[in-house]
């Protein structure tokens, strides 16, 4: 269960602005700076991941298609066992998604805590603005989207597997 907004402004501010001293201000500015640096890295790191894994189940959902247009499978095993991979791949991507989503979720919390020490807070700015976004139109989360696909090639992976199958034995 993620902490309230209290408890991560304690986790964020352990030492007192009074207590600090003169370069209070500048500091946390330079740290703030750096740590959006660093969650726009693991957003970088996400996409890099999901490219790899698009790249993967489109690599086995080609080689697949080749096999059965060329009718070059010969054995049950040879189908199932490399779509039976790629599923499990896809099971892994989606926790992948998942755990990102939760990493980015914990540091826009951090990002939004640490605003409310500064004097400008564009990234509670941000969320106002799409929290007020009135239909699904105006404002789709990307992680959503991104849940989808790896479900997506998981059911290609399933259905061009029954189509071998099928025609092949």
């Amino acid at each position: 269960m993620p902490g309230s907004e209290e408890d991560v402004d304690r986790a964020l501010l352990p030492i007192a602005h009074k207590d600090y001293g003169a370069d209070y201000r500048l500091h946390a500015l330079r740290e703030y700076e750096l740590y959006v640096e660093m969650a726009d890295r693991v957003s970088s790191r996400r996409m890099l991941a999901n490219s790899f894994f698009v790249g993967m189940n489109t690599a086995v959902v080609g080689a697949l298609a080749i096999a059965l247009k060329e009718g070059l499978i010969q054995s049950r095993t040879l189908v199932v066992a490399p779509a039976t991979a790629a599923v499990l791949m896809c099971v892994a991507w989606w926790l992948m998604v998942l755990s990102y989503r939760q990493l980015n979720a914990g540091k826009f919390r951090v990002i939004l805590a640490m605003e409310r020490q500064l004097p400008f807070a564009p990234f509670a700015a941000e969320w106002k603005a799409l929290d007020g976004a009135r239909s699904r139109r105006e404002y789709l989360q990307t992680t959503k989207v991104e849940l989808l696909v790896p479900w997506l090639f998981a059911g290609i992976h399933v259905a061009l597997t029954i189509a071998i199958l099928v025609k092949a034995f």
